[in-house]
């Protein structure tokens, strides 16, 4: 009876030799019975041999009986033996297991969290500020917030910066900080108003010294007083340095220019090598003669210099590896350009006005894809401190 291969080797079975006086009179018996047997060869000597599934083999005993033969087995094949053998070896299947699950929870834990562009701010009190959000080594990667998540509750916990951005790249989570810039402060001891350094919508005013002019939510034009210097009334009046702290919504309007491809370079493993006997500043080449015939590659040089105790003589040897690279652009998805666009002219726009200042809103004005770049108009509402210096001039009688 032919089995179909694939179901065998699923079931199991083994070739087995039968051996005896008149053994072909078994075959009858076994297609009566309807055991799966196939591949049937005649062998000398009165030998018979065949392919028998391993339930069918165990029901050969009565017969082997009645006819006086013996069956040998030769080879085994299938699953079930499969299983077995593996089963012998249960120190390397627990072995096997282990290492699987030993990577998977390596590469699900945070093993290195650095950060990037501080200054001012310590390193140790940006991480202090990232563990309070999840963030340290040996932290299951599953249990972190989204990276936008955490680069706006980082921030709120760092009034110093005016950006800050979280990668997470393997087991690896770089923190980019942006800091903000902050003007040097300059005491002026003659009398000043404090006046609107831009066209702002008034969010806060915190007069230390001086008579405060507007309220919150009062629309202010540059040059407006804020806070003035003179204090008292008509008949009885003084000039004093204004102080305080005044913010504001400020209007700006931000043209936003990003490639829609991406390039970078990669090796074809094609290399040639040059090599320079040194004298002194001088080089004499060689080896590697010939014009280079790629269109880009990249020069690796490695330099020896012989030297005698703790002398080194002015003769060497230069060894360059020239190595063929490609230019390759990867498109850019337009929602992705567009991010990465936004958030680069967030961190711009913040450094640039300084201070604490923060953004409290954006709204897209413009878009359109042209010439493999995609261009925006984004209009940005920024929160930041408008006041500026103004002296008082006092006129003599």
């Amino acid at each position: 009876m032919q089995q179909s291969l694939f179901i065998a080797r699923l079931r199991g079975y083994v070739r087995i030799q039968i051996r005896g006086n008149g053994c072909e009179r078994l075959i009858n018996p076994m297609m009566e019975n309807e055991f799966s047997i196939w591949d049937i060869q005649v062998a000398g000597d009165g030998k018979l041999e065949l392919n028998i599934l391993i339930k069918d083999f165990f029901k050969l005993r009565p017969l082997l009986k009645r006819t006086g033969c013996r069956v040998h087995v030769q080879e085994r094949h299938g699953l079930p033996f499969f299983m077995e053998r593996l089963g012998r070896r249960k120190v390397f299947l627990s072995g096997i297991a282990g290492f699987i699950l030993g990577i998977y929870l390596l590469t699900s834990l945070v093993w290195q969290v650095s950060v990037e562009g501080n200054d001012r701010i310590s390193e140790a009190e940006i991480l202090q500020a990232a563990a309070k959000q999840g963030i340290h080594t040996y932290q299951w990667k599953f249990r972190l917030k989204k990276a936008e998540d955490l680069s706006r509750e980082i921030q709120s916990l760092l009034p110093g910066t005016a950006w800050v951005g979280v990668e997470i790249r393997g087991t690896h989570v770089t923190i980019k900080v942006v800091e903000a810039t902050i003007p040097d402060k300059k005491e002026l001891m003659n009398p000043r108003n404090l006046v609107a350094a831009k066209n702002a919508l008034v969010t806060e005013i915190l007069a230390d010294k001086g008579r405060p002019m507007v309220k919150p939510n009062t629309y202010v034009k540059k040059g407006d007083v804020l806070i003035s210097g003179t204090i008292g009334d008509e008949q009885n009046s003084q000039t004093v340095v204004a102080n305080g702290k005044v913010k504001g919504v400020v209007w700006y309007t931000s043209r936003i220019e990003t490639p829609l491809t991406k390039s970078y370079r990669v090796y074809t493993g094609e290399t040639r090598n040059r090599n320079y006997l040194v004298f002194g500043t001088r080089a004499l080449q060689v080896s590697g003669y010939g014009k280079l015939e790629y269109a880009n590659f990249e020069t690796i040089p490695e330099r020896k210099t012989l030297a005698w105790r703790s002398w080194a003589l002015p003769v060497g040897w230069l060894h360059e590896k020239v190595m063929e690279v490609e230019i390759v652009e990867e498109p850019i998805d337009p929602a992705a350009a567009r991010k990465i666009g936004l958030e680069q002219a967030r961190a711009k726009l913040l450094t640039t006005v300084g201070g604490d200042a923060r953004l409290v809103g954006e709204k897209i004005l413009h878009e359109k894809s042209e010439n493999g770049k995609i261009y925006i108009d984004v209009h940005f509402e920024v929160e930041e401190n408008i006041a500026e210096e103004q002296p008082i001039v006092i006129r003599g009688d």
